[in-house]
């Protein structure tokens, strides 16, 4: 026989309520089976699709603007790169016509200096032959003093034939 205070304190222990236990047991499981299979299962369904659904579409959208940054690199490279070559191009264009500007400057300033140092040379040879004509004028006028104080007289032709004799070597 069962206890009296046993079976007020867990009915569920007692044999004689085992058949309305699994009824209304079986009756909360069926319950429980259909409210989840008709109302929030098919709610977190249709929330895990469209998450689903979201990751994927930001997944590609997150593809394309990798491949259209990878396209605007690769752009930026080949500007980059055809910025370089077109300053290289640029840069020698520039030393070249500078190369050219020195090298015409530097024939006129050569034309120039020609000149001058012919002009010089000009001037020189009028000195040159100034002096030869003075040293000599001055060499005859000597050489007639001289030979006049020891009492020869020296003709004025034979005289400067002497002296220019002497000039010459």
């Amino acid at each position: 026989m069962a206890n009296p205070a046993a079976e007020a304190a867990m009915p569920q222990l007692n044999t004689a309520y085992y058949g309305n236990l699994i009824f209304w047991t079986l009756l909360g499981l069926i319950a429980i089976y259909f409210i989840l299979s008709r109302i929030a299962l098919p709610r977190i369904g249709s929330v895990l699709a469209e998450r689903a659904g979201t990751v994927g579409n930001d997944l590609s959208a997150a593809e394309e603007l990798n491949q259209k940054a990878r396209a605007a690199e690769a752009a930026y490279q080949k500007a980059l790169a055809d910025a370089r070559a077109e300053s290289g191009r640029i840069a020698e264009q520039t030393r070249t016509a500078i190369d050219a500007d020195l090298k015409a400057e530097l024939a006129k300033a050569d034309a120039q200096i020609a000149v001058k140092v012919a002009e010089s040379e000009k001037a020189l040879g009028d000195i040159r032959d100034q002096a030869v004509t003075s040293i000599t004028r001055v060499a005859k006028d000597t050489v007639g003093e001289i030979v006049g104080l020891f009492g020869v007289s020296a003709e004025g032709e034979t005289l400067s034939a002497a002296v220019d004799a002497k000039m010459k070597g």
